[in-house]
């Protein structure tokens, strides 16, 4: 019995020492994850700024490395304030000096002047506070964890990594459009700590580019524009240290050019067709120019053009297009008019020559026949009382009424030198087969050069 006790003695005295061993190896194990009082003092307060010399903010240096930029498009528009929106993939860095910190050696190694800290270590340092003033939306990218890092350096600095992505909102301009030039701040800003106590640097680095980044629509203009300012905020009743990066996004010309600008200037350049057609081809006439008309109208209201109420670049274009194939259908209107006036002339003038001829013959009056654009007009010789040997040429006593021949004369005449009939719609025609084209070049040579100088 007293042998009994002593072995559930010694069973109970082994099972409390190794209780005592794991709880002392958990504790040396969670004091080795996270041990932030190895790095702190005991009176360290995470609230309170670094201390700096009297007077002098703390200074934090601000870097940003762009991975990628994308979601530039109408569709983005937010329609309520008439802002566009872009995307921005990107790390950011931020490092300051803290003096308080207490760093032992033995937490580096060997060669070493850094040692990257956990993320739950960080959370019981004093951090600047920066925010994106322009953005609808800035996160920390995260998968399993959120993507950021601590450096500490044996010379007290912090250095805070994180990759992030932020939804910036951008005040475009379209007046080029789509010859435009976007210009597209970023705004970072301290949110809680004015410029007397905090002040935003940019380092070294500044603001840089994967080189790899490529932009379907627009070239990222570089170098970059980076500034450092402080900003009056009435919502926080101070001024705050500010930092602003431009981005600079040139829209390429070349997706244009192949969908709009060549199309609908050879549109225009088919209706000039209509002018080689004579009127026996009416239909095969309206058709073309009608279906260019229709083409240029499908072709403006498809493209992807930015929904702004004033007048852009391509709309001048678009008018200088649909005006030039309106004004050959309008010409057609003409010539068509003109040629029923002079089908109606050249109808009526056999019923009327026969009679004047009749009475010539019977010769009831001296008269003196002559051919002036097609038609026949009687003129009577008769020597004036006043001056002897002075003839005038008087039909019924009179000078002869233009009147006759003034609808006439409006839609044909014979050449004086070759004696060849002139009909106005054909010379219309041939006229419009110089001016139209001429007029085009003159409006393409005006447009480019223009649009290219205020863009540039």
């Amino acid at each position: 019995m007293l042998g009994k006790l002593k072995r559930n003695a010694f069973i109970s005295l082994g099972l409390g020492f190794i209780l005592i061993w794991l709880s002392e190896a958990t504790e040396t194990q969670v004091n080795y994850t996270a041990k932030p009082r190895v790095v702190l003092p005991p009176n360290y307060v995470k609230e309170i700024r670094p201390p700096s010399k009297k007077g002098s903010p703390v200074i934090v240096d601000f870097s940003i490395f762009v991975v990628d930029i994308n979601s530039i498009n109408v569709e983005d528009m937010d329609f309520s304030n008439t802002v566009y929106i872009f995307r921005v993939d990107m790390f950011i860095h931020q490092c300051w000096h803290e003096p308080r910190l207490e760093i032992p050696d033995d937490i580096f190694e060997e060669g070493d002047d850094y040692v990257t800290l956990l993320p739950e270590v960080f959370e019981n340092f004093w951090q600047p506070d920066p925010y994106f003033l322009n953005s609808k939306i800035a996160e920390i990218a995260t998968l399993t964890h959120k993507f950021t890092s601590v450096t500490l350096y044996k010379n007290k600095t912090v250095r805070y990594a994180a990759r992030m992505h932020a939804i910036i909102a951008c005040q475009m301009e379209f007046q080029l459009y789509p010859m435009d030039i976007q210009v597209c701040p970023i705004h970072i800003e301290s949110f809680s700590s004015n410029n007397q106590k905090v002040k935003l640097r940019w380092s070294d680095s500044g603001v840089t580019l994967n080189p790899e980044l490529k932009l379907l629509q627009y070239n990222l203009g570089q170098p970059l524009q980076l500034e450092e300012s402080d900003g009056y905020m009435p919502e926080k009743v101070g001024n705050f240290s500010r930092l602003t990066v431009f981005f600079r996004f040139e829209r390429q010309i070349g997706h244009h050019l192949i969908q709009t600008f060549a199309p609908s200037s050879l549109v225009v350049m088919l209706s000039w067709f209509s002018f080689w057609l004579g009127l026996d081809a009416i239909p095969g006439r309206v058709t073309l120019l009608v279906t260019c008309m229709l083409t240029l109208v499908t072709m403006f209201t498809g493209a992807d053009i930015p929904p702004v109420a004033y007048v852009k670049a391509l709309d001048l274009w678009m008018a200088g297009c649909m005006l030039s194939v309106f004004a050959a259908l309008a010409e057609f209107v003409v010539v068509k008019v003109l040629d029923v006036q002079y089908q109606y002339q050249v109808n009526r003038i056999p019923k009327v020559l026969p009679m004047r001829i009749s009475n010539m013959e019977k010769g009831q009056c001296a008269t003196v026949a002559s051919w002036e654009g097609g038609a026949v007009r009687s003129r009577k010789a008769t020597q004036t009382p006043t001056t002897p040997g002075q003839t005038s040429l008087q039909g019924n006593g009179g000078p002869p009424k233009p009147a006759r021949r003034q609808s006439l004369l409006s839609v044909a005449w014979t050449d004086t030198d070759t004696g060849v009939e002139k009909i106005m719609w054909r010379e219309i025609d041939k006229v419009s087969r110089a001016v139209f084209p001429i007029l085009f070049f003159v409006f393409v040579l005006l447009y480019w050069p223009i649009l290219l100088m205020k863009s540039s």
